[in-house]
């Protein structure tokens, strides 16, 4: 049966992709902030904080929504990136309802548990969400939630699936994470493994339209089987490791990021130090998807589409 589905941030990353999967069977709506026409499907620049989304909605009798529109690189306007995440992600909701939108897919990240000393060795989706305050990302993805989990309660009619993906790497991947793997030597914290969890991006974007077209409701984590420590990348990378005591570290990334020599400071020395390592076994046995690619073999596929870029 073909559906009528809208994308937030449609124009990004993830977004182009769940376009094109999406749109041979499906009528695929988009709205994002760029200004310019995305050729091949309905597209709309809109900002998620809009009310004029429960309009658009309407006249496009969406059924489905996928809420991908966040911000993934925080700026140093803190409220700002506050009002698009948590007050945007309200008004999604509220034009869901509004509209009369059955299914509602979030993007959330494992990041929603928080980088702590005392995480479990492997994350369930049984977990509390504990975020971290002072690291805006961690800490936005814990608000939804706790919004999500809200909504719920008070308006069990849309129906709710909410992914929380590992890192995502595929072979064109940027971001702040292949930011550390491009350096000539991966930061390390002393007495710290820094495993890290790896999904491909192209099983995210089958989990996703798989999850849409069946409607599958519920929490899960996405990652590829098993983990790999900052000394497992490095060897991988064949780049040598500096690792910094926790204290010297903090005072490095404090001068580093004010002089602009990298764009991690030191309220994020918890990210480098305490990564949620997501467990995929609700994923493969409750949603009933096996991620085609293992963690390391995630990694090895992203060096090998990027051995200019990583030295």
């Amino acid at each position: 049966m073909s559906l009528n589905i809208l994308i937030t941030g449609s124009e990004g990353y993830l977004g182009r992709r769940l376009v094109s999967q999406l749109g041979s069977e499906h009528t695929v709506v988009g709205i994002d902030i760029c200004a310019q026409s995305a050729p091949g499907y309905a597209y709309h620049t809109m900002d998620i904080r809009d009310p004029a989304l429960a309009t658009l909605l309407k006249a496009n009798r969406i059924s489905h929504v996928i809420h991908l529109a966040s911000v993934m690189k925080a700026s140093d306007d803190r409220e700002r990136d506050y009002d698009i995440d948590i007050n945007g992600t309200a008004n999604v909701l509220s034009c869901c309802l509004e509209a009369g939108v059955g299914h509602i897919t979030v993007s959330s990240s494992g990041a929603a548990y928080g980088y702590h000393a005392d995480n479990p060795h492997w994350l369930t989706e049984e977990h509390s969400l504990r975020g971290n305050d002072h690291f805006a990302y961690s800490q936005h993805k814990r608000l939804i939630e706790e919004m999500l989990a809200a909504h719920r309660r008070t308006s069990p009619q849309l129906r709710q699936l909410i992914l929380r993906p590992g890192t995502v790497l595929g072979s064109h991947t940027q971001n702040q994470i292949t930011n550390l793997f491009e350096q000539r030597r991966l930061l390390a914290v002393k007495g710290s493994p820094s495993p890290f969890v790896f999904i491909w991006d192209e099983d995210v974007v089958e989990i996703i339209a798989t999850g849409v077209t069946e409607s599958k409701t519920g929490m899960y984590n996405l990652a590829g089987d098993g983990a790999m420590t900052i000394a497992e990348i490095a060897r991988a990378l064949n780049k040598p490791v500096l690792q910094l005591p926790a204290w010297l570290l903090r005072i490095a990334l404090t001068i580093g990021h004010k002089l602009r020599l990298t764009q991690y400071s030191a309220e994020q020395l918890d990210f480098l130090r305490y990564r949620p390592v997501l467990s995929n076994q609700a994923l493969k046995q409750e949603f009933g998807y096996t991620p085609r690619k293992t963690s390391r073999e995630v990694f090895e596929y992203f060096v090998q589409h990027n051995q200019a870029r990583l030295g």
